[in-house]
């Protein structure tokens, strides 16, 4: 009796020793764990910070050990429940991707409104610096007479010969500073510039050089030393009449297209100069010569809308009478 229980037992464990070296295959609720497991650290990297559910620790081994007993629930529930939180998370991961994209087509879009009113508010501004192959000559040169009324340049030499005691020896010295007295009330008739040319200051010094240059009707060399000074003396207060003088030089010579472009960077770039207005002026003018009579318009418009102020006296006569001849509404 003894033996037959030995030889049982051997039997026995010779029988357990393969099922227990075999490795079972994962089941179908170990292989829904491990996807499960697998989407939660995805999530943790989509939505770091969020739901506690999400912070459980980085993946591990699966169990390979199978207890016995009944499950606490069938399988069938067991799994249906777990595809549904799969399913609800996807949902959720791409419901989030809809959003930010909803919000880059939002920025996009704003954006493009951003830029299309901006162009919009200076399209006459930039449509101007577009060259004209069929530019009108160079007849309306008259058009800066405007601002230059002869009754006020007559006083200016008799201030001038007064202020000389010399003249009656040195004729071309009396000549000479009655020609550079004529800037002070002509172009700037508000302006407390010296007849004299050394005056201390350089850029007052240079401006009123390339303005002689101009009154003389040398427009090449008033173009470049008008440049120069805009160029070296940015933040000098005659910078603005610099560059507004350099454009009416470019309009005098018969190029309103590039008389167009100096104006328009006058006004942009230095919009609180004290030419400003007269260059948005010009720039109607100059429009006017290129054949753009609405684009005038918009012009004259908008230097009663960012000049309410300075719209007075000739200049307010003067834009009166460009619009008109504009045929402006």
């Amino acid at each position: 009796m003894t033996r037959f229980r030995i030889a049982l037992a051997v039997l026995l464990a010779g029988a357990a020793l393969p099922a227990q070296a075999a490795d079972p295959k994962p089941t179908l609720d170990q292989r829904v764990d491990r996807v499960e497991k697998q989407l939660k650290a995805v999530q943790r990297k989509v939505f770091p910070g969020g739901d506690a559910a999400f912070q459980a620790p980085e993946i591990a081994a699966p169990e390979t050990n199978v207890t016995a007993g009944m499950p606490a629930s069938t399988p069938l529930n067991d799994l249906s429940a777990r595809v549904d939180a799969l399913e609800k998370s996807v949902a959720q991961l791409t419901g989030q991707v809809e959003q930010d994209e909803h919000r880059l087509d939002l920025l996009s879009q704003q954006s493009a409104q951003d830029r299309q009113e901006f162009a919009t508010r200076l399209k006459t501004l930039e449509s101007a610096a577009a060259p004209a192959p069929t530019a009108t000559p160079p007849a309306p040169v008259e058009e800066p007479a405007a601002a230059l009324p002869p009754k006020s340049i007559a006083p200016a030499k008799s201030k001038s010969a007064a202020s000389s005691p010399a003249v009656a020896a040195k004729p071309t010295t009396a000549k000479l500073t009655a020609a550079k007295s004529v800037p002070t009330i002509a172009e700037d008739s508000a302006a407390d510039t010296s007849s004299t040319a050394a005056t201390g200051d350089p850029a007052e010094d240079a401006y009123m050089a390339g303005y002689k240059l101009w009154s003389q009707k040398k427009y090449p060399e008033a173009e470049a030393a008008l440049e120069a000074v805009v160029k070296k003396y940015p933040h000098h207060r005659r910078a603005s009449y610099a560059q507004n003088l350099l454009g009416r030089a470019y309009l005098d010579d018969g190029r309103p297209a590039t008389a167009a472009k100096a104006f328009a960077d006058n006004y942009t770039a230095n919009p609180h100069g004290e030419r400003a207005p007269e260059s948005l002026y010009f720039l109607g003018q100059a429009l006017t010569q290129l054949k753009k009579p609405t684009e005038a318009c918009r012009v004259y418009d908008e230097l009663a809308t960012a000049y309410p102020d300075k719209l007075t006296g000739s200049l307010k006569t003067r834009v009166t009478a460009a619009r008109a001849e504009a045929k402006c509404k």
